[in-house]
């Protein structure tokens, strides 16, 4: 007799800011934001935070009286300290599965089909104790027969408290029962504009999208909304993923707390853009074809002359040598740069990535990427690795007045020896 397949979906709640509660227990029931880059804008809350009605993305200076009034502990953000986290809660996940599929910085998918037959619901529980116990994260658990279903039943494991974080709904009854009370934004996969569509057509809770016939769904909208129907009915269409793909498209980019007006600036910071692409393009033995830069004015300040332009070229050969990238993109930024205009943004794009043990063909007179730069990049990664940001291309620059504002930073507490955290005891 064969397992019914149970996937789980484990999800860290208010990842950032429990990384940072890890070290801060004072800091347990108390107000908490993260701020997002240039600390402009709140980026993840705590409970406390979200009970005082404050929402994802609002500028921290709309709800300054608010901060001060209920004295909420800002935090810049700082993605060492969440990715070295997000690492271990990942390591810990493993253990309960040899099939797990890490689908963001907070999230997993684990295969539990046969591992947990007798009590589902105690498996979880032990799954939830065990990285609030070797972790310090506070995490939900959602287990259906499919993907969607999974990320259902996490949702529900995060609004309701009296499933004490943990759902499953592999029975058909509790799961109809549930997608009568879900509107179906909240299914996995259907954004604001489908929701739209479909409500126009009296389609408004999740148990209404899994009663429609998916060929009529697919002739309407597309494949994939089909298979969101099959899978709510708890037909697999979704795999796990154990390999993460290597991503298609890359973007570095940065809003500036103090404008920048001046070419060589925004040079340097393209620079270092290009830098950091080319670094993931490298993690992932990737190239790209392509290469886009953009920038821009404040939108929202109606006061000063408005401008925004981008430019793409096409590569001559696919790279993924920070040299060609940053000298490219400083070409392609005097055909945009114009003089008289205070830039909030700029970035740069990389698209058309192809694997580097599979090149494109190239005609007769284009000269492929040699073998001593990719050595010469991969010598960069390696030092870098080992002292970081110990060697940087020059055009990057060495002041750099553009960088983002970073008032409320954390210790680096796991990942730089001279700001491990210190315990006194008496």
């Amino acid at each position: 007799m064969s397992s019914q397949t149970r996937i789980a979906l484990v999800d860290c709640n208010n990842f950032y800011v429990s990384c940072e509660r890890v070290f801060r227990p004072d800091l347990w029931q108390k107000p908490v934001a993260v701020l997002s880059n240039n600390d402009g804008c709140i980026v993840a809350r705590s409970e406390e935070v979200k009970a005082l009605g404050i929402k994802m993305g609002t500028p921290v200076y709309q709800v300054e009286n608010l901060i001060k009034r209920h004295r909420i502990q800002l935090f810049s953000s700082n993605y060492a300290l969440y990715a070295d986290m997000s690492a271990r809660v990942m390591q810990l996940l493993e253990s309960f599965s040899p099939h797990t599929e890490v689908y963001s910085i907070d999230e997993a998918f684990l295969d539990l089909t046969g591992a947990c037959d007798r009590d589902p619901i105690a498996y979880a529980r032990t799954i939830k104790e065990t990285i609030l116990r070797d972790a310090g994260i506070p995490v939900c658990v959602g287990i259906g027969p499919t993907k969607t279903l999974a990320k259902l039943a996490n949702f529900a494991a995060k609004k309701w408290p009296g499933t004490g974080g943990v759902l499953d709904l592999s029975c058909p009854v509790r799961r109809e029962k549930l997608m009568r009370i879900v509107p179906v934004d909240e299914v996995w996969g259907i954004g604001i504009k489908t929701a739209q569509c479909l409500k126009r057509l009296g389609i408004h809770m999740a148990y209404d999208l899994a009663a429609q016939n998916p060929d009529r769904i697919q002739a309407r909208f597309n494949i994939v909304i089909a298979r969101t129907v099959l899978e709510l009915n708890g037909i697999g269409c979704l795999a796990l993923e154990e390999i993460a793909p290597d991503k298609q498209q890359i973007v570095c980019s940065r809003s500036f707390r103090q404008k920048v007006t001046q070419f060589d600036e925004l040079a340097g910071a393209l620079a270092e853009f290009c830098s950091r692409a080319a670094e993931k393009l490298r993690q992932q033995n990737s190239a790209a074809g392509a290469l886009t830069v953009f920038l821009r004015t404040n939108p929202h300040n109606s006061q000063e002359p408005q401008y925004r332009a981008a430019v793409t070229l096409t590569l001559d050969f696919a790279t993924q040598d920070t040299r060609v990238l940053i000298g490219t993109a400083k070409k392609l930024l005097g055909e945009i740069f114009r003089p008289g205009y205070r830039y909030q943004k700029c970035g740069v794009q990389l698209d058309r990535i192809q694997s580097v043990r599979h090149p494109a063909q190239l005609d007769l007179f284009t000269a492929a990427e040699s073998n001593s730069a990719r050595q010469l990049m991969t010598a960069v990664d390696t030092i870098n690795r080992r002292f970081p940001k110990a060697i940087a291309i020059a055009s990057t620059g060495i002041r750099k007045d553009w960088k983002f504002h970073v008032e409320y930073l954390s210790r680096h507490y796991t990942t730089d020896w001279n700001q491990l955290a210190i315990v006194q005891c008496r």
